[in-house]
């Protein structure tokens, strides 16, 4: 049987980003966003688990015992890191895991959003990365955090679930944190992170309402706090902060949010129409004195009139940047509609071009 350092490095140069072992199927990668099926044999019960207990230490096998799932990290030397979630599916171990590059790139080298390097040196508050999983929501935080560590003199820990990207100290002094290694929760660690005297806090993931809610005090005592969620804009992203708190802490929660928030940075991946590869589209919103007091006021619905008219800024719809991609031929009409906010007024905008 293929042992999984040969899969790892064959997902590697096939230019895959996921790797997935299942009971009776093969071992599956995922390349440009499609699920392509290796050569290899049909996987047995006992394979699947041949395959991941040997990178597994004992804390870790006991931990997936006990709680049936896992996520953990694992290295390659000089090829890449790996994102492994073990699990269980029809009673057999089920393994899902995405490739990390070890070199981080910059802003510039992913042709990211400039307005990045804006953000990357905000002196405190709260940035939401935000998009659907897979959609390289932790691939443009580590490029914010590459930005920091190149430009600014800060303290940076990370809380991780498992730790993802791994950073050099540069001008930076970059603490990495994972759950279930270094801290027992997101929470409890955010708890005390206020005590380690850092101005930047990375929250790998908010889920659930204690999270949040920590992640919001961060924030409103001083240091610059990036988190991401799995939301597809930015009007949505505030509703699902404020929604996970009972009706009779909204009010104040949404006085917080309108205080601390600085910025909301929303992304999806689309293949580009040549069939090899994936371009990311963008939506993005700076929090101006308006979008404040559109916070604060519950009119969240008026946040797309306010990222329309917030050019100077940086700001820009989904819808538009979509647009942008479909008219340079980047993308295919099929794809942009799938993602597009607003299908029938973004089929209507390319009519009229």
């Amino acid at each position: 049987m293929v042992d999984l350092d040969t899969l790892l490095q064959e997902l590697a140069e096939k230019g895959g980003s996921d790797l997935h072992l299942k009971v009776g199927e093969p071992p599956i990668y995922r390349i440009d966003g499609k699920l392509v099926r290796s050569e290899y044999p049909v996987l047995k019960p006992e394979d699947t688990r041949d395959l991941i207990f040997p990178i597994m230490t004992d804390a870790q096998k006991k931990r997936f015992m006990d709680d049936w799932e896992l996520d953990i990290s694992y290295e390659l030397s000089h090829l890449a890191r790996f994102r492994i979630n073990v699990f269980l599916q029809k009673g057999n171990i089920g393994v899902a895991i995405r490739i990390i590059p070890i070199h981080i790139k910059t802003i510039d080298d992913w042709g990211l959003p400039q307005v990045l390097k804006k953000i990357a040196l905000l002196p405190r508050g709260f940035v939401l990365i935000t998009g659907p999983t897979g959609s390289g929501k932790s691939t443009t935080l580590a490029a914010v955090i590459q930005h920091m560590n190149s430009n600014v003199k800060r303290h940076i820990v990370t809380v991780e679930d498992p730790i993802e990207f791994v950073f050099q100290d540069a001008m930076c002094t970059i603490e990495q944190r994972e759950v279930g290694v270094d801290t027992l929760s997101f929470a409890r660690s955010l708890k005390r992170v206020v005590r380690q005297n850092p101005d930047v806090i990375m929250v790998g993931e908010m889920r659930d309402l204690e999270t949040i809610s920590r992640a919001i005090t961060a924030a409103e005592m001083g240091s610059l706090v990036l988190a991401t969620l799995h939301t597809t804009d930015a009007a949505q992203t505030i509703d699902r902060m404020i929604d996970v708190f009972p009706p009779e802490q909204q009010h104040q929660i949404r006085l917080q949010v309108s205080t601390t928030l600085q910025a909301i940075v929303s992304q999806t991946l689309l293949p580009l129409a040549s069939g090899k590869g994936r371009v990311a589209a963008f939506e993005i919103l700076i929090v101006t004195p308006g979008v404040r007091n559109t916070i604060r006021e519950g009119k969240v619905d008026q946040i797309y009139n306010l990222i329309q008219s917030g050019g100077k800024y940086g700001m820009k719809l989904l819808d538009a940047t979509l647009k942008e991609l479909y008219l340079r031929g980047l993308v295919n009409y099929e794809d942009v509609l799938a993602k597009a906010s607003n299908p029938q007024e973004f089929e209507s905008s390319l009519a009229r071009v």
